[in-house]
């Protein structure tokens, strides 16, 4: 420390600002190597000595780190003259289009859990199968919506689990479809199927309002392999399929019929 004629002059060691901002002793050394930040002296030995100045410096070069500027960036921003209002522009273009590609990752890991669900376990058919899905083009696909849908039932598709999605009606949807996969092999009419059915067809009630001209269009677009990749869905096996629609059949004629155990 020394004491000047305008007051009081704080002079610390490499190793003491190291200890006091938590950047190593090599990332200062590293600092000082491309002219980022000098010490302010030298001892007689050799140390480094930094000064106030350069611990504002310091505190700079942390704060548009933490930014996302590089180093090339943060030395031309500090010591030449720079528009920082075009360069903050820019680096928070950067950062969202980073924040989409992050989105986008953070959906693909939830659509290979979700497809997991419903498979059963992760296989190298479904991840090609998943692959498939997420190269599709996502214009052709709004695009032909449009062609298909009515403008109010392009609002119901929305409701549709999407399984890149990880919210709780999503995550019901997939866990039911799960479930229905695992019982595949048994017969349409077994109690633990109509029991997943019937809650099927509770949420279909609650979240599309009893809007059967979307529903059935929704079905006979899932039945079809083709149309479904053109518009996005997950694909599900055909015999999948078929069990499915069974399994609704049974729900479907045990209902009209009368069965107190199938009434909403």
């Amino acid at each position: 420390m020394a004491i000047t004629g305008e007051g009081m002059v704080i002079l610390l060691t490499i190793h003491t600002v190291s200890k006091q901002t938590g950047i190593s002793v090599r990332t200062l050394r590293y600092y000082e190597e491309i002219g980022l930040l000098l010490p302010t002296t030298r001892t007689d030995g050799g140390h480094r000595i930094y000064g106030e100045n350069e611990l504002k410096t310091l505190q700079q070069i942390v704060f548009l780190k933490a930014l996302g500027f590089k180093l090339k960036e943060i030395q031309t921003l500090l010591h030449n003259t720079w528009d920082w209002e075009a360069s903050l522009d820019q680096q928070l273009a950067f950062l969202i289009e980073e924040q989409r590609k992050l989105q986008q990752m953070e959906n693909a890991i939830h659509g290979l859990k979700n497809a997991s669900a419903i498979e059963g376990g992760l296989t190298e058919s479904l991840i090609q199968k998943f692959i498939q899905l997420s190269n599709r083009d996502q214009g052709n696909k709004q695009a032909l919506c449009k062609q298909i849908f009515a403008a109010a039932e392009i609002e119901l598709l929305q409701k549709l689990p999407n399984v890149n999605r990880n919210d709780p009606n999503t995550l019901e949807w997939i866990g039911l479809l799960g479930q229905l996969e695992q019982l595949s092999n048994e017969s349409p009419e077994a109690v633990s199927v109509q029991n997943i059915i019937k809650r099927m067809m509770e949420k279909s009630q609650v979240e599309f309002e009893g809007n059967e001209e979307f529903l059935e269009k929704m079905w006979a677009i899932r039945k079809s392999p083709q149309k479904s990749e053109q518009i996005g869905l997950y694909p599900l096996e055909e015999d999948f399929l078929h069990f499915i629609e069974q399994a609704f059949h049974v729900y479907e004629t045990k209902k009209a019929f009368g069965d107190p155990k199938y009434e909403q």
